[in-house]
């Protein structure tokens, strides 16, 4: 149940087609400001500025710097989320947006219907190669463009208390069906515990489960048309699953990232906990008690004998379409995203697990501290990793998110499964509602 967003054949005029009609767009006729723009030129040394929120990136880039003196990278701290994307969008324009721009993936169509990256498809060369299927066509839109260089992967993973699984006589559960008999196995073993929560307030989660379950949020055609589909069977499998578990009292209702979440994680009130590569820097400050005691492994899979994974977050390196330097700063961003000594420090520095493929091995990843007793801890996070289906987002993926955390967040204080469909349909139509209003020409699937 894959998504194929990257193998549709869309062209970048597609994507900014909505956007043009509210003026958000500066030269559509040209489908892209700086596409064409050529540094090689220049004949004296480029100087690039890259926006990231990434802590010590500046490190990794002065190993660029160093080796490449003709090229330099300064690189500006900003804030993430929906703060940079808004200054970015300010900036492209006040025509004076950054050369290089790390960028989540579900904000790639935003900034490309604002005109904000460049296609840099003719620098890429056999880039593709180095990532994931899913990965690349998070980059790519579906279009035979390319956005960006992925910089860093969230796969969808199960975290479990092996010393409680053992105790209890508990089994990982390989299939979501197994899942549910685990959480009612756990239930009846523990009464005053869960095996994990159902959280309204990081939709990110939810988003990377209906996307393992082939869920196309958004999709757009050939002529610009998007269509809205969050409602669609995949999502609404997922929904009614965690609803009914919810509902059933089998799975707890609170929030994650909060005092009682940590406290429930640490005393073991809560089992397992479905998250992605990065958790084990999570449970170390949440759940520091639980040292040496998780266990990971792949997602549970709708049917079984199927190997496929959601994502959770993850970034990636694009040009501006105002950088008088694309070719320049399109070989920086291939350099910071697959070279061996680049990627290593990445982990090293920036404390990422890196998208491309090669990363994902290697000494420099060592097994963390968390799961000492999972030495193929990086070994199985990069088979997962190569499963993980494209995301299909859109250039409203704010809305949307918003939209989740105020309907969810009352379907699952209500545990009523028939409200957490209710919601579901909410999101689809509010975040549809705005897309019209918005200019874009949009339909429901």
């Amino acid at each position: 149940m894959k998504m194929s967003i990257n193998r549709r054949q869309i062209s970048r005029r597609s994507i900014l087609a909505g956007a043009a009609a509210l003026g958000l767009t500066s030269t559509l006729a040209a489908c892209g400001g700086s596409d064409d723009k050529d540094s090689g030129g220049d004949s004296g040394p480029v100087k690039l500025t890259y926006w990231s929120w990434a802590p010590n990136m500046e490190k990794v880039a002065a190993i660029w710097n160093k080796k490449n003196p003709d090229i330099t990278v300064t690189v500006s701290k900003q804030a993430s989320g929906g703060e940079i994307v808004s200054k970015l969008i300010t900036a492209k324009k006040a025509g004076n947006a950054p050369d290089l721009i790390q960028v989540e993936y579900q904000s790639l169509p935003t900034l490309v219907s604002n005109d904000v990256l460049a296609d840099i498809t003719k620098y890429a060369g056999d880039t593709k190669s180095q990532f994931a299927e899913g990965l690349w066509g998070m980059v790519t839109l579906g279009t035979d463009a390319l956005y960006a260089i992925p910089q860093d992967a969230g796969p969808l993973m199960f975290y479990y208390r092996e010393d409680l699984f053992k105790q209890h006589g508990l089994s990982v559960p390989k299939t979501w069906t197994e899942f549910a008999e685990t959480a009612r196995a756990a239930k009846k073993a523990v009464p005053d515990a869960y095996l994990t929560t159902f959280s309204s307030n990081d939709p990110g989660l939810f988003a990377g489960l209906a996307q393992q379950a082939g869920g196309k949020w958004w999709t757009v055609d050939p002529s610009g048309k998007w269509t809205v589909g969050i409602d669609d069977a995949a999502t609404k499998q997922v929904a009614e699953f965690w609803g009914g578990l919810v509902q059933e009292g089998v799975i707890d209702n609170q929030p994650m990232y909060t005092p009682a979440w940590n406290n429930a994680l640490n005393k073991g009130t809560h089992l397992a906990w479905v998250s992605a590569v990065w958790a084990p820097g999570v449970l170390v400050s949440s759940a520091p008690d639980t040292k040496g005691k998780w266990r990971m492994a792949p997602l549970s899979q709708w049917k079984s004998g199927e190997n496929v994974t959601g994502s959770w977050g993850g970034s990636s390196t694009g040009v501006s379409t105002d950088s008088k330097h694309a070719e320049a700063a399109a070989k920086f961003a291939t350099w910071l995203n697959t070279d061996p000594e680049a990627l290593a420090a990445l982990v090293k520095e920036v404390a990422i697990y890196p998208a491309a493929t090669k990363g994902q091995s290697g000494d420099v990843l060592t097994t963390p501290e968390f799961f000492s007793n999972q030495a193929d801890f990086y070994t199985t996070a990069g088979q997962i990793a190569a499963t993980t289906a494209a995301a299909a987002w859109g250039p409203n993926v704010n809305t949307a998110y918003t939209t989740f955390q105020d309907a969810f967040g009352k379907a699952s204080k209500a545990k009523k499964e028939a409200q957490f469909d209710s919601a579901l349909a909410t999101v689809q139509s509010k975040t549809f509602a705005d897309m019209k209003k918005q200019g874009f020409e949009v339909t429901e699937a």
